[in-house]
């Protein structure tokens, strides 16, 4: 859990993975037009359309994008087309990435993904051989500045969640794929308002990078996120401290 605690700092400190408004807004449309095409239209009948919708209002993305998004999912409108993809993958070093792919044309992503990596010497992965480096949990996030620990704990055991640490600058909530949405919800009846929430990949080893590494595994980062059909990218890559303050901002 701290790794990746630790590597979403990376991120926040980088600036590596803040992806445009526009390429936010795609990003966001493509996740709920899946999640209305898979589960129906209506958030409160469909969990992941209703984290897909609080995500993109919480980024401030207008209301009719949203509904526009949503109709296309559902066929009302057209244009919701869309495959889910996982690719999986090496950079330099040995450093593994998963991501997670949102396409209306899966041919062209697949060579423009394999390109990025090719450019960073780094290398496309059979299926499965990254994916075992990497558990899905549930990830729920709050604000120390406005809930204690203790909140967030007893809340958490009525809910059903699996654990409760904090970390950083956030109490982190995490729970088994399976009762993410339900406990999203039980925390939402309490009054509880969350940072945010996702069903992340967690990797179960890490691979610590000198300066250049870095360098380099956090330039790949970057290509990959600012693709828009990367919905998401894991990856069990480590910067120590001491490397990380040498980096430039």
């Amino acid at each position: 859990m701290a790794g990746h605690s630790k590597w979403n700092n990376i991120k926040r400190k980088k600036g590596a993975v803040d992806a445009k408004r526009g390429q936010l807004f795609t990003k966001l449309s493509k996740e709920i037009q899946v999640s209305a095409r898979m589960g129906g239209g209506d958030p409160d009948a469909n969990p992941r359309l209703r984290l897909a919708v609080a995500t993109a209002r919480a980024a401030s993305m207008p209301m009719d994008n949203i509904t526009r998004a949503i109709k296309k999912g559902t066929g009302e409108l057209e244009g919701g087309e869309i495959d889910e993809l996982v690719y999986e993958g090496y950079g330099p070093g040995g450093v593994a990435f998963l991501l997670e792919v949102a396409t209306d044309n899966t041919n062209r992503t697949l060579g423009e993904v394999r390109k990025i990596f090719d450019k960073a010497g780094g290398s496309f992965a059979k299926s499965g051989a990254v994916a075992f480096l990497f558990e899905k949990v549930g990830i729920i996030r709050f604000d120390p500045d406005r809930y204690d620990e203790d909140q967030v704990l007893e809340a958490a055991l009525e809910a059903g969640a699996d654990d409760v640490k904090t970390e950083d600058d956030q109490i982190v909530v995490q729970t088994a794929p399976q009762d993410f949405h339900r406990v999203q919800a039980a925390f939402e009846r309490a009054g509880f308002e969350a940072q945010s929430s996702e069903l992340a990949m967690l990797p179960s080893t890490f691979v610590s990078c000198d300066e250049e590494l870095a360098r380099t595994t956090l330039g790949l980062l970057e290509k990959l996120e600012e693709h828009d059909d990367v919905q998401h990218v894991w990856s069990n890559f480590d910067i120590p401290d001491e490397v990380l303050n040498r980096l430039p901002g």
